[in-house]
């Protein structure tokens, strides 16, 4: 396992404690299985796109959830026992198999949409920064506050 000193990012950067957590997070979804197969698109400047190859998953047998900057997308299909014994396969390269797939989402991502098509589960994403956190310039001799 990998161990990262992020000690002098104290020294220089304020609040890098949540880049530790970040870090940590993504050195777990390296350990993540490489099933189902995914692509991250850059739409435009602030808006993303998700593409995974489900093939063979319903809607209904896909669940997406976003908690804490987590998109969680996960799957709980269930494959009927008796079906299951009457199909013979001779190959068998299409697979059935639940996952679940983690992406750390940065701050202010918004998932707007998730559709499903032709096999592929699109899940488009965008940035929108809040007013207060978008850059503004400060006049010298001005005051921010009313109350002063």
């Amino acid at each position: 396992m990998r161990t990262i000193d992020l000690s002098p990012l104290y020294r220089s950067f304020i609040g890098s404690d949540h880049l530790a957590s970040l870090v940590d997070a993504a050195s777990r979804a390296e350990k993540q299985s490489s099933y189902p197969p995914y692509n991250i698109e850059l739409l435009a400047e602030d808006k993303y796109r998700i593409t995974m190859a489900i093939a063979g998953f319903s809607k209904d047998d896909i669940n997406i959830v976003v908690e804490d900057n987590t998109l969680v997308i996960n799957s709980n299909k269930t494959v009927d026992a008796k079906d299951a014994q009457e199909r013979k396969f001779l190959h068998k390269g299409i697979s059935e198999r639940n996952f679940e797939r983690k992406f750390q989402l940065g701050d202010h991502v918004k998932v707007l949409t998730a559709d499903l098509e032709n096999g592929l589960l699109h899940v488009d994403l965008e940035r929108v920064i809040p007013e207060a956190k978008k850059p503004r310039k400060i006049e010298i001799g001005s005051r921010l506050f009313d109350n002063e």
